[in-house]
């Protein structure tokens, strides 16, 4: 098992983390890294920005994926990331373990919260 190093930055051609699609193409990498049997070390470097929004859908939506046990083996700490950065990161993979435990639940907290019944 071998271990690829994703620089945000080379994936989605700058230093703006912002979009989901963006998000979306890092999944990618990081999906195809685990398919190929290597870990994943996520390089922050560079980045200007950064959103939940684009986290959601680069690492979040993985624990809809793989158990946690499993992201826990081949998920590495991050590396060239401001502690603002790594909070961030952290209170993403924590909403998206809460989500994916009981993604029910999780809706009906929220709609209770905001008041649509819609979700």
């Amino acid at each position: 098992m071998g271990v690829q190093t994703i620089k945000l930055t080379d994936v989605i051609g700058n230093g703006f983390c912002i979009a989901t699609e963006d998000g979306e193409k890092v999944h990618g990498s990081i999906v195809a890294a685990i398919n190929s049997g290597d870990r994943v070390q996520l390089s922050f470097a560079g980045i200007e920005d950064l959103t939940s929004a684009f986290l959601n859908a680069a690492v979040g939506q993985l624990y809809g994926e793989y158990n946690e046990e499993e992201l826990r083996e081949v998920l590495l700490p991050p590396v060239d990331a401001s502690q603002d950065d790594l909070t961030l990161l952290k209170r993403v993979v924590e909403t998206a373990k809460d989500f994916f435990r009981d993604p029910d639940r999780f809706r009906d907290a929220v709609s209770e919260v905001i008041g649509d019944d819609n979700l």
